[in-house]
């Protein structure tokens, strides 16, 4: 049972690896956004294209647009923070109980 274990582990750092990628991802694009960066940008359409579909759904379960700041990308870093807090350490502990 102990591969089992390894298993989940590794999917536990993984899964908090890929949540810390995509919560800097959200804050450069916060950060570009107050810059008014060129959309032509192959690197700014990249930034958009990976975020948008999330802080779009945000957007739209949370409609706050008439506060003129938007408010989704701290939504969606308090989310991924309360992802690392939570579901990576159950992860883990879950693995302590297969060896």
């Amino acid at each position: 049972m102990f591969v089992l274990a390894n298993f989940i582990v590794a999917v536990a750092k993984i899964i908090d690896a890929l949540l810390t990628l995509y919560m800097w991802i959200i804050i450069i694009r916060a950060v570009l956004s107050w810059v008014n960066p060129d959309p032509y940008n192959p690197i700014v359409r990249f930034l958009y294209q990976i975020t948008e579909p999330v802080l779009g759904l945000v957007r739209r379960w949370i409609p706050l647009r008439g506060m003129g700041i938007d408010f989704s990308p701290i939504i969606v870093l308090l989310a991924i923070i309360f992802l690392q807090s939570f579901l990576v350490p159950s992860l883990i502990e879950l693995s302590h109980t297969f060896r």
